[in-house]
């Protein structure tokens, strides 16, 4: 679908300078703008062959897909690969990437962000934001250490690598700070630059691009799937996430309470705080006095996946954490009036 001319981005890289063009696909409405945009421009270059599109997953953390009133609407992982091939990416060369252990056997088994909180003993913060890193760009990175061998072998040269985001600034102020190009890593292997194509779209021109997108959008922007009324959550992925708006946790709580228990589980083993105004457990007690928001759907959470994530949370609480839960926040904060 045609490009809107007051968002076209101004800065663009010579795409045809890199090895590996290589788009990250939450699966949210960001990415697949992100992904028409980009493919425009991969195509005009010539060097769409190129592309290599990835989608960290965060396992049971993340939107999964539900059904409601009979119809089945996808999660983000599955949405990520239809916004891969909606915009001209084979199968093959879609890849979901996952932070994985060692398992019985020889075998690989995934591992939980929560899991990793509740190791470490701490939440991320905006000073320390590790789940970017534990759970997205270092799985991607590693993704990529097969390609930049091989490569490196032919070019005899550093591969050159281009990250593409779809972050936007009306998401943060940080997100706004963010240069469109820059480069991100140098060294004698790889040198990688990070472009953000859709940096200055508004939030509104990304829900009109969506009512005609060949692509759905996450189930969770609407106040219940298939509603088409963008009144649930602001962002998708990770469903609890720490950097969230407080309305966006609050109708998470509500849509996934069995998620939400065992994060306040690890609050309450730990010390440390969901983020640092406040905790979930003030959350839940606030839903619980002054109500919350419609969850229009309850994702039930009861398949083998969330059993294995209880499991694995449990058993990083039983042992010592990493690090001291310093970053707890050491007094109360009123969520509204009703619950000061």
């Amino acid at each position: 679908m045609p490009i809107p001319p007051a968002t076209v981005p101004l800065r663009a890289p010579d795409l045809t300078t890199y090895d590996l063009l290589a788009p990250q696909l939450s699966g949210g409405k960001d990415s697949a703008v992100m992904m028409a945009v980009f493919m425009d421009a991969a195509r005009v270059a010539g060097v769409s062959e190129r592309v290599i599109s990835y989608h960290s997953s965060l396992g049971v953390l993340e939107w999964g897909p539900v059904v409601f009133e009979g119809v089945r609407y996808p999660g983000v992982s599955e949405l990520a690969s239809l916004q891969s091939a909606a915009f001209g990416v084979p199968p093959e060369r879609h890849t979901e990437v996952t932070r994985t252990v060692p398992g019985p056997c020889g075998t690989r088994m995934p591992r939980s962000l929560l899991t990793e909180i509740a190791a470490y003993g701490r939440f991320p913060r905006l000073g320390s934001p590790f789940c970017r890193t534990y759970a997205k760009e270092g799985v991607v990175s590693m993704a990529w250490t097969p390609i930049v061998r091989r490569l490196r072998d032919e070019l005899s040269r550093p591969v050159r690598i281009l990250k593409v985001m779809g972050l936007r600034s009306d998401e943060s102020r940080g997100r706004r700070e963010r240069p469109v190009l820059q480069r991100v890593l140098a060294n004698s292997a790889r040198i990688v630059d990070e472009w953000l194509p859709v940096k200055d779209w508004p939030t509104d021109a990304v829900k009109e691009w969506h009512a005609d997108a060949p692509v759905p959008y996450s189930w969770t922007y609407d106040s219940r799937p298939g509603a088409g009324d963008w009144a649930g959550t602001s962002r998708c992925s990770c469903s609890l996430c720490m950097f969230a708006a407080k309305g966006d946790v609050l109708l998470a709580l509500g849509r996934r309470p069995r998620l939400a228990a065992l994060y306040a589980e690890v609050e309450q083993v730990r010390g440390d705080s969901f983020c640092a105004g406040w905790r979930i457990t003030d959350l839940l007690r606030h839903a619980e006095l002054c109500g919350a928001p419609d969850p229009g759907v309850v994702c039930q959470d009861d398949g083998p996946e969330f059993t294995a994530l209880e499991a694995q949370v449990r058993a990083a609480l039983r042992q010592e954490p990493r690090r001291d839960p310093l970053l707890a926040r050491s007094g109360g904060r009123a969520i509204c009036d009703g619950c000061a």
